[in-house]
């Protein structure tokens, strides 16, 4: 059985480019994004963690840690880091998963359980393992999107996703399509005209079943 939206991520102890983490612990009470790369040395993954490094800022007011994956060691890394660096002119603060085992692209659901890097191997043996992950702070999966290697990830999207998952969260409202921070949202079907009115004062019918009301954040 894949991976599902709000099952519990899996807690596995990793072998990163800042150490040993365990996964629910490194967590805490923060929200988490991992995102995941075929191989060390691409020019799409580079471009993408270079994305990832600039917008540093943007995830710490988000409460949110974020975490990379490739299925290279460590040292690979550390010297792959030096060429992110370098292309974004910014640094990676974040720490890069060494899955040479698979241990996590598989606990994860990027790859089938019998998969294995053969040797001379390149990024399309691992092309499935490009996917990106939101988890909330009860470690639960609430989002995942998966590209191709030919379509680098628009990490400006990635951002409102979580500003969105950030909103709802726990709370009995939705986003519409193409929604951003301040923008109207849609009150849940949940909650009757009277419910609604109680929680949300006035609140615009567009149709009987979609409400829209003030964001709340």
């Amino acid at each position: 059985m894949g991976l599902r939206i709000n099952d519990i991520v899996p807690d596995l102890k990793f072998e990163t480019s800042q150490g040993e983490i365990q996964f629910h612990d490194w967590i805490g009470d923060s929200w988490a994004i991992l995102f995941s790369h075929p191989k060390d040395f691409t020019p799409v993954c580079t471009t993408e963690f270079g994305a990832v490094a600039q917008l540093a800022e943007e995830w710490e007011k988000r409460n949110t840690k974020v975490i990379g994956l490739s299925v290279d060691g460590v040292a690979e890394h550390k010297e792959w880091i030096a060429d992110i660096e370098k292309y974004a002119e910014a640094p990676v603060p974040f720490p890069i998963i060494a899955d040479e085992s698979l241990e996590v692209s598989k606990a994860f659901d990027m790859l089938p359980a019998d998969a294995y890097l053969p040797d001379g191997r390149t990024a399309a043996n691992s092309a499935s393992v490009r996917s990106v992950f939101i988890i909330s702070p009860d470690k639960k999966l609430q989002l995942s999107m998966t590209y191709p290697m030919s379509v680098g990830r628009n990490f400006a999207e990635v951002l409102r996703a979580l500003d969105a998952l950030q909103a709802t969260f726990g709370a009995p409202i939705a986003t519409p399509a193409n929604w951003t921070m301040g923008q109207d949202v849609i009150i849940a079907l949940s909650l009757d005209d009277d419910a609604a009115k109680e929680k949300f004062g006035a609140f615009d019918a567009v149709l009987p079943y979609l409400r829209k009301t003030k964001s709340p954040v």
